[in-house]
């Protein structure tokens, strides 16, 4: 659900409601550095960091990144260096802590389970990530955006504190040439420490054909599927044929089922007659996220949120499958909203999160994104047809959690991801309170049923 959507806050309350919650791992170092400079208001992360196993690391984030009452509300948040294949122990940390941060806080005062949802196209924060995820006793890793072959691999290896690897994905690579990222768990845990719990791995896929490929080629155990249908948001798998989606591109859940894995479908799943349509076809229960996301716990700022819901009242909600915004160039699905117009349009790639990398004459590797400014992208050898209708997901998706970088004394625009299903709104009472809670909102799935597991 974009970064910081899915925060600690809204899986806490789906875990504490008995279902799985998720927090989105996207950008998390990038997060708990802007709560740091905001001034921490409810010391949560003060609270998560005193809780890492390792206070010398927790220290020095909190020494470099934290400002007492906050930064002033019209001064930039300060940076941290872009990301690259050869990591710096600073940024492992980062990472490493972030999410430890993040699962720790969702987990904390309740006994439900909890996950962390990777984009798989992200891939040098990947491994950090999932170590300190797993440091936190995350119960669960959801991963999309990708053909995730490797990672049960190296859940098993990173649970036994063993080095782990990722090939990186290189632009114009040559087939003689392979390129990892790499990363040591035993290096960032005291020598005591024997071993982590490998969490599950739900792989989301779009296909019946590719199920069956990370049944047959990952490198260990698929616990399960997110089976998520084209209309769900966020970045969604390209149609089979360009422009359109059609019923070509609806996945055979009866094949997925024949697998005989634990399945959950996603994407308009948010009512208690799809979850009962699901169950029906054998699925385990549904994953909701656009619910989720309107909810009073999601990171969303609430300016936007009841916006929405406005929009969707008054039958002006648009939810645009847009083929160009992302980097990624997967279709990614947006709402324009009223602070999209009254805002710069950011084109500064300064985070770097989905940059590509490209190999170089000599072999070596450098990166550039189709949504960074146009000349630098085309200097480093970059296509002028791969920039247009670009947008800078980075900077646009932490506006939307009210993180919005400062440039020339104007914030950044947000960039909204929704499905294209918000009926639930119909159903839920919640005119008093503004925004519906988690919590109604998982009565309401359930009005029907005894019991459902639903990631969300």
């Amino acid at each position: 659900m974009g970064a910081g959507v899915s925060n600690w806050k809204l899986a806490r309350a789906v875990a504490s409601a008995g279902q799985l919650g998720v927090v989105s791992g996207t950008a998390l170092d990038t997060i708990m550095m802007r709560r740091l400079q905001e001034g921490d208001p409810d010391g949560s992360m003060r609270r998560a960091l005193a809780a890492y196993p390792y206070p010398e690391v927790a220290r020095r984030i909190i020494e470099e990144w934290y400002i007492e009452g906050g930064k002033g509300a019209d001064k930039p948040y300060k940076l941290k260096p872009m990301p690259n294949v050869e990591m710096s122990r600073s940024d492992e940390e980062l990472l490493v802590v972030a999410c430890f941060a993040e699962v720790y806080l969702a987990k904390e005062g309740h006994t439900g389970l909890v996950g962390i949802n990777l984009l798989e196209k992200i891939q040098l924060p990947t491994l950090p990530s999932l170590f300190g995820a797993m440091l936190a006793g995350v119960d669960v890793v959801i991963m999309g955006g990708g053909i995730p072959l490797a990672i049960p691999g190296v859940l098993d290896a990173m649970a036994e504190l063993r080095p782990v690897e990722l090939k990186l994905s290189v632009q114009g690579a040559e087939n003689a040439h392979s390129h990892t990222i790499d990363f040591h768990p035993g290096s960032h845990v005291s020598a005591c420490q024997e071993s982590l719990t490998r969490p599950c791995f739900f792989p989301v896929v779009s296909s019946e054909t590719l199920a069956k490929t990370l049944v047959r080629k990952a490198s260990g155990h698929i616990d399960g599927f997110i089976v998520e249908h084209y209309s769900a948001g966020g970045h969604n798998a390209p149609p089979r044929r360009d422009g359109a989606y059609s019923d070509r591109d609806l996945c055979s859940v009866e094949k997925i089922a024949a697998l005989s894995l634990p399945f959950w479908l996603a994407g308009s799943y948010a009512s208690p007659e799809r979850l009962a349509e699901a169950k029906a076809t054998g699925a385990q229960g549904v994953q909701v996220g656009s619910a989720f996301a309107c909810s009073q716990e999601s990171g969303i700022t609430t300016e936007i949120k009841e916006e929405i819901i406005v929009q969707y009242r008054d039958q002006t909600l648009e939810v645009i499958t847009d083929f160009r915004a992302s980097p990624t160039s997967y279709p990614f699905k947006r709402v324009d909203v009223k602070a999209n117009a009254c805002a710069d349009a950011c084109r500064a790639c300064d985070l770097g999160y989905l940059r590509h990398f490209y190999e170089k004459k000599d072999g070596t590797l450098g990166h550039r994104c189709p949504s960074s400014p146009r000349k630098v992208y085309l200097s480093k050898g970059g296509k002028a047809e791969d920039c247009e209708g670009r947008r800078c997901l980075c900077n646009e998706l932490m506006a939307t959690i009210g993180m919005g970088q400062i440039r020339r004394g104007r914030h950044v625009q947000p960039l909204l991801t929704m499905g294209e299903d918000l009926s639930f709104l119909d159903k839920i009472d919640f005119e008093d309170a503004g925004l519906p809670t988690a919590g109604q909102i998982i009565d309401y799935i359930l009005s029907a049923q005894e019991s459902v597991s639903i990631p969300g």
